[in-house]
């Protein structure tokens, strides 16, 4: 196909800090400096408009090209808009059509982010149609997906008039020539790449060790935690917003167990309202029970504020205890910051650490827990409760891919549970534990964790060094080459009629799987 001078239209529902935006600001710059001919305006499309000082800098970044911002408030989350479905729909379907009016005589490649995690449908199915009908290319970018432990999205898609898993499918994984569909691991590649064979592929994050800060800045943000937390002490961070797949409390369980005398820091605020509670609920039982934990630090956008490659410079480890993740970004940094990282190994990314060339040496599947240290009976009943209100959430044709969770596969005896399998308020029962007996009943069953303990102390813990090889997977001219490519191959020919609700449908049988079901997720309140 031909490469000419065009648009880079790039839409997702909001530009708020987190993983897309990352994305986004790192590997615009290489699809700039490394497309054929060259792109002479960059659109950005959201449900409103970034933080100036971010755009300031992506401007920089991109050295001259022109960068327009066209914020509409229809393109953000449907659950934060309060419109009927008529109107939501009339008002998104403008909004694409006066969006790509603005390319109406350019040559043009939209780049959509996450329309598969299904936060506003319409926004989907409208670019979907509109780019296609229009043989505007469109690269579907999907880093989460709405049928992981979000079954509450699909209650919300109901009643915005997409009421059966077919009408879902065929928003966000639409079959078109002028669609190519782009995963950030291998997994979920692999599913795309069989349903979409000519139209789909794998677009690892960018990541590039940056230079490391300076011996001052390091110290500066070493004075500036001391402040946050009125004393000095040593701090184990953790990179990431205030949301429940964060599972966050195993972090702090753990930071506790091997470095009882480390804070553990989290650095992003709540980004959606459904994560509140849980943000609120961890936040206040902490400071009731004296833990030393401080959630959110970089949530005020503050003049003079750190950044998080300084923090994790000035930070003694990093923790990563994540349920479950697209691709992983704090394990990367840990490494290029040369600190120690304690973290949970998800099968849906390790193959794909490994592949990059990445080596962890304090990283786990599971921490076991002793069921003396929370009501085994409460919790039980607790699970079954959630889980049945749960599947109702589901349609049939799901509720049949449903496995069922790890606690109540089994009969009536009490048997060592993953902390991550259990519910908020059994997590906090076991916190809550004097830390000395929670230790002695889950070291037993963890025995890594006493070798581990032992480094922390002495300040041992490894770090994971930067491979040479991960250039070749990570590296921003490598990005370019993947998205270029993708672009290539795109109006070839359509996928086969059925493509969009089969994909769905193996994704169901995968992510249902009883590996996948964490009750922290169930419900925004557990």
């Amino acid at each position: 196909m031909r490469f000419g001078a065009l648009k880079l239209v790039i839409v997702h529902s909001h530009f708020r800090p987190g993983g897309v935006r990352r994305v986004i600001e790192l590997a615009t710059p290489h699809l700039v400096a490394h497309w054929p001919d060259r792109i002479r305006a960059v659109v950005l499309s959201a449900g409103e408009a970034p933080d100036p000082s971010w755009l300031r800098g992506f401007r920089r970044q991109l050295r001259g090209i022109p960068v327009k911002v066209i914020a509409r408030s229809e393109f953000g989350y449907v659950s934060e808009l309060g419109l009927d479905a008529k109107t939501l729909h009339r008002r998104v379907k403008d909004g694409v059509s006066q969006l790509l009016r603005e390319t109406a005589n350019d040559d043009c490649v939209v780049w959509a982010h996450n329309l598969g995690l299904g936060r506003n449908l319409y926004l989907a199915r409208e670019l979907a149609f509109a780019c296609h009908r229009l043989r505007i290319r469109l690269v579907a970018h999907h880093h989460d997906w709405w049928f992981e432990n979000r079954w509450h999205h699909f209650a919300a898609m109901r009643q915005s008039r997409f009421r059966t898993l077919t009408a879902v499918a065929l928003a966000v994984l639409p079959g078109s020539p002028a669609i190519c569909h782009m995963a950030i691991n291998q997994s979920d590649t692999a599913v795309l790449e069989r349903h979409f064979p000519r139209s789909s592929g794998w677009l690892p994050n960018p990541v590039e060790p940056e230079a490391p800060p300076s011996a001052r800045r390091v110290e500066a943000a070493a004075a500036w935690l001391r402040k946050q937390l009125g004393e000095q002490a040593p701090v184990w961070l953790l990179p990431c917003r205030l949301l429940r797949r964060k599972n966050i409390l195993e972090a702090l369980l753990l930071t506790r167990w091997l470095r009882p005398e480390a804070w553990l820091v989290t650095t992003g605020g709540v980004s959606a309202a459904e994560e509140q509670v849980y943000a609120d609920t961890i936040a206040s039982t902490a400071q009731k029970n004296g833990w030393r934990l401080s959630t959110g630090i970089l949530r005020h956008n503050e003049r003079k504020m750190p950044s998080v490659p300084e923090l994790l410079a000035a930070s003694e480890a990093v923790m990563f205890t994540s349920l479950q993740e697209g691709f992983g970004l704090p394990y990367l940094e840990a490494a290029a910051a040369k600190r120690p990282l304690v973290a949970r190994r998800l099968s849906s990314i390790a193959p794909d650490l490994r592949k990059f060339g990445f080596t962890f040496h304090q990283w786990y599947k599971e921490v076991l827990v002793d069921p003396v240290l929370f009501d085994w009976r409460g919790e039980r009943e607790r699970q079954t409760r959630l889980f049945a209100r749960w599947r109702s959430l589901m349609p049939e044709a799901a509720v049949r891919f449903a496995d069922r969770p790890a606690m109540l596969c089994s009969g009536a005896g009490r048997f060592p549970i993953p902390f991550s399998r259990l519910t908020l308020t059994a997590q906090l029962e076991v916190l809550t534990q004097p830390l000395d007996r929670s230790w002695e009943r889950c070291v037993v069953l963890n025995p890594f964790l006493r070798t581990w303990r032992d480094r922390a102390r002495q300040r041992r813990l490894k770090p994971s060094p930067w491979p040479a090889s991960a250039k070749k997977w990570l590296g921003g001219q490598a990005y370019a080459r993947r998205f270029l490519k993708a672009v290539a191959s795109m109006g070839s020919q359509a996928p086969a009629k059925g493509a969009s609700q089969a994909a769905q449908a193996e994704f169901l049988r995968i992510k249902l799987r009883e590996d996948h079901l964490y009750p922290l997720l169930w419900d925004s309140s557990t």
